[in-house]
């Protein structure tokens, strides 16, 4: 059974800074580049999981494809409706939590999320949606930030000074990893394919552009640092480790390059 306060906590968490604005600087390639990797196309019925704003729900649903956008958040559901409409993109945006999908059993062809169900806590329990809602022979499609990568640095980074984790949970980026996927999906998948890609980030023309873009953009940043803000000590040095996180990544002129594992699959029967 899902904890009602900590969904609430979640919700809100993506719901404060601006990460609508965060998908369209610097995600906005990603869905895309996952729905292709899915096959997804024209008569599929299709689920993206953590949509957010649509960032692969929308591109899903412009190639003919049924699509259903679910998200915890209807904050970022409500900007990724109007996002659609300018781009003409027929879909239906759903309310609902990864670890507890409101949808019936083997009821999509294709099951997706880019960058958005590894931030569900409980991690075998939302690969255990996915696998339930997949019908047998159908495509389960992520795309995850791996630990290793920037991304997934920036969540180690941030670790030691974040409130602790609700009893169980375990970190985003471990969905990027292909063993911990293995071990999550296991026997109910067959025909995987897993590659490492990076997506290439020119955004910011110095380190701390970046630490003071997340600082007030994305949620799980802010939250970090609401719960350090009455010990400036601690801010200081946060400050500093994401500044120099971004340093160490920096390829020159502000460009890098940010890991993310691209995992496609085939229900089994």
């Amino acid at each position: 059974m899902t904890n009602p306060t900590l969904k609430m906590k979640h919700r809100a968490m993506w719901a404060s800074g601006d990460y609508p604005e965060l998908a369209a600087d610097l995600v906005s390639p990603l869905g895309p580049i996952l729905v292709k990797a899915a096959g997804v196309g024209a008569g599929q019925t299709v689920l993206d999981v953590g949509a957010g704003t649509g960032n692969a729900a929308i591109p899903a649903a412009l190639t003919g494809a049924t699509v259903t956008a679910s998200d915890l958040t209807p904050e970022l559901l409500a900007v990724g409706e109007r996002l659609a409409a300018t781009r003409d993109a027929k879909l239906t945006w759903t309310e609902a939590d990864a670890e507890a999908l409101p949808f019936d059993t083997a009821s999509f062809d294709a099951v997706l999320s880019c960058i958005g169900v590894m931030f569900a806590p409980f991690h075998e329990t939302a690969a255990a949606e996915l696998l339930r809602v997949c019908r047998p022979g159908g495509t389960i499609g992520l795309l995850n930030w791996t630990p290793e990568g920037f991304v997934g640095q920036m969540f180690a980074t941030m670790k030691p000074y974040a409130a602790p984790p609700p009893a169980g949970a375990q970190p985003p980026p471990r969905w990027g990893d292909p063993d911990h996927l293995q071990s999550l999906l296991g026997a109910g998948v067959t025909g995987v394919s897993v590659e490492r890609r990076s997506l290439r980030v020119s955004h910011f023309r110095t380190p701390e552009d970046f630490r003071d873009y997340f600082k007030s953009h994305y949620g799980p940043t802010i939250a970090v640092y609401r719960n350090i803000a009455d010990d400036p000590a601690r801010v200081e040095a946060l400050d500093s480790e994401l500044a120099a996180l971004a340093s160490r990544f920096d390829q020159g002129g502000g460009v890098m390059d940010w890991e993310y594992l691209l995992y496609t699959a085939t229900r089994a029967a």
